[in-house]
């Protein structure tokens, strides 16, 4: 991997990360097509650099991180079932899911088909309007279906705020909560992978995961503001056909 290449998956990865449409399935498909091999560093990056796309939710939300308590409950229970699936599979996860390219073309396409179903079914005007008032046993459903996201194309993103409209949040909180859920679940999938694998990385590529993780905090930075504006007027729809043509176009590449 070239320092321009880490530079595009940094950019994938800012750009997917907290859109509903799946940044594993398109960085292993933006890999694919820049030839870059899917060995045990570039597998190790993909999750790395999702570190910095996290930072940018930590520093557009900072305030209310500092002074919600509330909102941090709601975090901390909803991460409870991601990090005990996440932990318990690890190794499933990174020697047989990241990287299967048909397990990735069906996540797509039947998230897509998911994600524009509820979407259309969902009713904006009575919908829980702010991240406090979610209850706790649904902020712990909505951690629960992130779990499913370990499945890569599932899309960690799309789970949680499918999840959300499902249990009656408005479009705007069920994206906040994914954004603000992200932080403990990427934190602690990134440390758990750097503890297993760092200790076999080179200078060089130590440099690579610096140019893919300040390019994806910067990307996602501008992302998630557009997002939330884009929210203001549209749904989830657009982003699930979407999901459906990149699966049929994954399908094409590599099936």
């Amino acid at each position: 991997m070239t320092h321009w290449q880490a530079f595009i998956m940094g950019v994938v990865e800012g750009i997917s990360e907290f859109l509903p449409i799946s940044s594993t399935g398109h960085l292993i498909l933006t890999a694919h097509l820049l030839g870059i091999p899917q060995d045990e560093f570039t597998k190790s990056f993909q999750i790395t650099i999702q570190l910095g796309s996290i930072l940018a939710v930590v520093f557009l939300f900072s305030e209310r991180l500092r002074k919600d308590t509330d909102t941090w409950k709601r975090i901390i229970i909803g991460f409870i079932p991601t990090g005990i699936i996440g932990f318990l599979l690890y190794k499933l996860i990174k020697g047989y899911l990241i990287g299967n390219e048909l397990i990735v073309v069906v996540s797509l396409i039947l998230g897509g088909v998911v994600l524009i179903l509820i979407d259309l079914l969902h009713k904006e005007k009575s919908a829980i309007d702010d991240i406090d008032k979610i209850p706790l046993h649904k902020a712990l459903l909505i951690g629960t279906l992130q779990a499913i996201a370990v499945i890569p194309g599932v899309s960690r993103s799309g789970a949680t705020i499918s999840g959300g409209l499902l249990l009656g949040l408005s479009r705007k909180t069920a994206a906040e909560f994914s954004f603000l859920l992200a932080i403990p679940t990427m934190f602690s999938a990134t440390a758990y992978d750097l503890y297993k694998t760092g200790g076999n990385f080179q200078a060089e590529d130590w440099s690579l995961l610096a140019t893919g993780f300040i390019t994806a905090f910067v990307v996602s930075t501008l992302t998630v503001r557009w997002l939330l504006s884009f929210l203001k007027t549209h749904g989830f729809l657009p982003f699930g056909v979407y999901r459906i043509l990149v699966g049929g176009i994954y399908a094409y590449l590599f099936l």
